[in-house]
Parts: structure tokens; C-alpha cells; sequence
């Protein structure tokens, strides 16, 4: 099984594609269940932020995979799977590892080393469990993610460097303020994980009076109650945008909040001498509508304008630390896969002998009828015996061998030695309507080296000259095999 992960974020995509793109919880639960319906894709984590859309999936196939997980991606967002080849980036196996971790470590973020994305990595993981689309190869690699980005926080000091992206945001929105949002007064539009945030951060900035509106009223008065804000009906946007100097947006809504209009008609109650009101789109899709921000008084600062003007950011002086603590988890990890991954060949390496062994003891049988029960019983634990011993070497061997670089040639040569039947799926051999060559470098799709196939594999240490089994196939026949005890190894 292979790893593969395929998405698009602000670094490859503009707003409007992640848009698009964005799967919103209504959706999730149907979208994960269409990745895994999929020929090619076995497991699958979506995680959809206002940052990135990413799929993590477990593939039998790379080429299958990618187009299988294309497909629904531009399904969902109503489009050609080529319409979004140029803002596609495509990791896998080593590569995939990589970038979860590093995701999960905030390296990847747009402010590096906010904490922010390793909730929302756990709420995907979390959305995947309880839709059973997340198995033992995702299980493994999100838990293992999630302690990744634990590591990072606890044992460098990247938080220094990481604040969330809302706090980014508002020292962006300072800017425009005099460079103090020390009691000014603030609305939050949204009650989800960005507008609790947008509350926590703005009421530690000094803020305030500070406002809380939300389609669910309920909800809004809960995180109002918890910072000491109040809580106003949606109904009332438009009085509550003309009281105030600034404005977190950061709901779920499948269309624009803060409408040209509504704008207009807050704008017309609100005194001009006030200076500017900055809003802050923190939303996919966006709640501040594309209009806007040509309205005279009022300064728009969205998802693009703050990849702009962060680009070229400091780096975090902790930023080294994490790159080594993602590097030793990711090689880690790669060794446990290959362990995992030849474990099955391992496995069907026993079978085989187990029926080597079944056929023989039952030829026996019919040639010695006259051997007791007890005769017929030491047999076939002499011959379990011998075979155990002659797979205990090499089954071992190939394990250790396995869990280095380059190690699955190790059990793709025992598969060839012994011609052991292990389920797999081949790959296709194009992606239906992507064209790979399209793609933006460095994420896209035309950087990824081909498969290596198994003629490419350069010769094992040590497997090519092990002893073929000695003086099995020259056995009488056997007993049944109700008499026959099982073989120790794999459980």
C-alpha cells in the first residue's frame, strides 16, 4: 500500500480555486466516502482549511490514485479534473511523509510555526475516524503527525514565530489603525474554531467593546460570555458593522457575509472621522464580497492580500530545530512502513510452506497407512520443525533488510523467488485528464519521478544464495490436516 497526497493552498492556488475546492462539514462525510468508493484509494483523510485542501490517501496504485482522487476533487468543485492540474501539488510515499509532518509542524503554514493547523489536522483525523474511511497506514501516519507537531512546539521555540494566522491578521489590520487596536471597538462575524480565536486574539490585544454575531444565536452568546463580549443577532450586522473599526469574518457560509451592500448601508451610519473600517476575511469561501473593497473608507485584508504581504516574512530563528525534528520522525516512519509492508510477503511466504508441508503429510498418509496416530504425529512435528528452522533465517533477514532505504526489493524479490501470490493492484498507466506536464514547479505533478519497476531493482545481499529447501518435496505423503500443528511466526 502506498502513500499519496494530493491539494492545493495558498501557495499554488488563488482564493477563488480554494473556494472551489473547500469541503465544508456538510460535505465531508460524502467526500470521504467518494474518495474511498474509488478503485485505487483504500483510505483517505481530507483536511479543508481556509489555507489548503489537502488529501491524504492510502493508494494500491500512484497513477490510479492521482486520478481517482482528481476526479472527486473536481467533482466537488464542479469543474474539469485539468482545470486543476496548475494549482495541484502531488507528494508520495517519502515525499507525502514529508509534508504531512511538516504541515503538522507549522513549516508549511503561511505565518511558519502557527499552532493552528495541528487542531485542525486533528479534527480531520478525527472526521476520517468516525466516517471509517482512515485505516491502519493513515491511522499510523496521523497519530504520528500530530506528535510530530507536539514535538516541534514543545522543544523549539518556534512559537516565538508562531502566531496564528489571525494574529497575523490583526497586526496586518494595525497597520491601517494607527498601529494599536487597543480600544477599538471589534465585531467577530462567526462563532466556529477562527471565530473563537479572532475573539481569544483580539481580546488579548486590548480590543474592545468587543461584539460577537453568528447564525446560531446560541452559540454567539456562549463566546461572548467567555471573554466578557456581547452577542448580537445576525439580523443586526449592518447597525453592529457601523459602530465599530474592525471586523473578523471567519464563517462557515456556502456564500458572501459581508455584501456590498450591507457595507454600503453601514458605512452611510458611521461617522467618517473614525478612520478606516478594516475587515478581515479569514473565510474559504470568502464572507466579504469581491465589491467591497473598492467602497471608499474601507480596507479589505483576505487570505490573498496576507500571503502577499507575509512572503516575505522573517523566518523562525527555531525553524533549523523543527526541520531536523521532521527529518528524524519521517525516517522513523519510513522504516515502520517498510517493516509493514513486508510483513504480508512474509506471511505469504509461511502459507506456502504451511502447504508445502499440508500436501506432503497428506501423501504420506495414503502411502503409510499403517503408521499410528502417534507415528503420523511426530512426522509432521519433525517437518514443522525443519521448515521453521529453514524460514526463520531469511524471514528475519528480509525484516532487517526491509526497514532500510531501498529495502522493499527485499520482499518484491521473495515474491519473485517463491512466486508468492500477495494481492496488489496495479497502477494505471496515465491520469485521465490531468495533464502532468502542466503543473506549477516545485508542487507540481510533472516533478514526480516514475515508478521504479522491479526490473530496475538492483540484486539483494545474501537472499540469491540461500539454499533452495532440502528433502521436502521427496517426503511420502501426509496426514490430514486436523493432525498437523500450526506454524510459529506471523500471528
Amino acid at each position: 500500500m502506498k502513500l499519496l497526497v494530493v491539494g492545493a493552498s495558498y501557495r499554488t492556488a488563488p482564493v477563488a480555486t480554494l473556494e472551489q475546492l473547500a469541503v465544508g462539514p456538510a460535505d465531508l462525510t460524502r467526500t470521504l466516502d467518494r474518495l474511498v468508493a474509488q478503485p485505487y484509494v483504500t483510505e483517505a483523510v481530507l483536511v479543508s482549511t481556509c489555507n489548503r485542501v489537502e488529501v491524504y490517501a492510502a493508494v494500491s496504485g500512484f497513477h490510479g490514485g492521482l486520478g481517482d482522487i482528481c476526479a472527486v476533487l473536481a467533482e466537488h468543485a464542479g469543474c474539469q479534473p485539468a482545470a486543476l492540474a496548475n494549482h495541484l501539488y502531488v507528494h508520495f510515499d517519502a515525499a507525502a511523509v514529508d509534508h504531512v509532518f511538516r504541515v503538522a509542524a507549522g513549516l508549511d503554514s503561511m505565518v511558519v510555526g502557527e499552532a493552528q493547523i495541528l487542531g485542525q489536522l486533528r479534527d480531520a483525523y478525527h472526521s476520517a475516524t468516525g466516517a471509517d474511511t482512515a485505516g491502519r497506514l493513515l491511522h499510523e501516519l496521523m497519530q504520528q503527525a500530530l506528535r510530530v507537531g507536539k514535538r516541534a512546539h514543545a522543544e523549539t521555540g518556534i512559537d516565538r514565530a508562531g502566531q496564528s494566522v489571525v494574529t497575523a491578521a490583526l497586526e496586518l489590520a494595525a497597520g491601517h489603525l494607527d498601529g494599536d487596536l487597543a480600544g477599538r471597538p471589534a465585531l467577530v462575524v462567526g462563532a466556529g474554531a477562527m471565530g473563537s480565536l479572532g475573539v481569544a486574539t483580539l481580546s488579548r490585544l486590548g480590543a474592545g467593546p468587543l461584539t460577537v454575531t453568528n447564525r446560531g444565536a446560541d452559540r454567539a452568546v456562549r463566546l461572548a460570555e467567555a471573554y466578557g463580549a456581547g452577542a448580537t443577532p445576525m439580523a443586526e450586522l449592518t447597525t453592529a458593522l457601523s459602530t465599530v473599526d474592525i471586523v473578523v469574518a471567519a464563517t462557515a457560509a456556502a456564500e458572501a457575509v459581508l455584501t456590498r451592500e450591507v457595507v454600503t448601508r453601514a458605512l452611510a451610519g458611521r461617522d467618517p472621522g473614525r478612520g478606516p473600517l478594516v475587515l478581515l476575511d479569514l473565510a474559504v469561501p470568502r464572507d466579504v464580497e469581491a465589491g467591497v473593497a473598492e467602497l471608499p473608507g474601507v480596507e479589505v485584508i483576505d487570505i490573498d492580500r496576507m500571503a502577499a504581504l507575509l512572503a516575505d516574512g522573517p523566518a523562525a530563528t527555531d525553524a533549523a530545530a523543527v526541520e531536523r525534528i521532521v527529518t528524524g520522525e519521517v525516517d522513523a516512519f519510513l522504516t515502520w512502513l517498510r517493516g509493514a509492508d513486508v510483513a504480508p510477503t512474509v506471511a505469504a511466504l509461511r502459507g506456502r510452506a504451511d502447504d508445502v508441508v499440508g500436501a506432503e503429510l497428506r501423501r504420506l498418509a495414503q502411502r503409510r497407512p499403517d503408521l499410528t496416530d502417534d507415528q503420523r504425529a511426530e512426522v509432521a512435528r519433525t517437518v514443522h520443525r525443519v521448515v521453521q528452522r529453514l524460514l526463520h533465517q531469511p524471514t528475519v533477514r528480509v525484516r532487517q533488510l526491509a526497514a532500510e532505504p531501498g529495502g522493499d526489493q527485499y520482499a518484491a524479490l521473495l515474491r519473485e523467488l517463491f512466486d508468492l501470490q500477495v494481492p496488489q493492484t496495479s497502477p494505471v498507466d496515465a491520469v485521465p485528464d490531468i495533464v502532468a506536464g502542466d503543473a506549477a514547479p516545485p508542487f507540481g505533478l510533472a516533478d514526480l519521478p516514475p515508478p521504479v519497476g522491479l526490473a530496475d531493482l538492483p540484486p539483494p545481499v545474501g537472499l540469491a544464495d540461500l539454499p533452495p529447501p532440502v528433502g521436502l518435496a521427496d517426503l511420502p505423503p501426509s496426514t490430514g490436516s486436523a493432525d498437523i500443528p500450526p506454524i510459529g511466526g506471523e500471528r
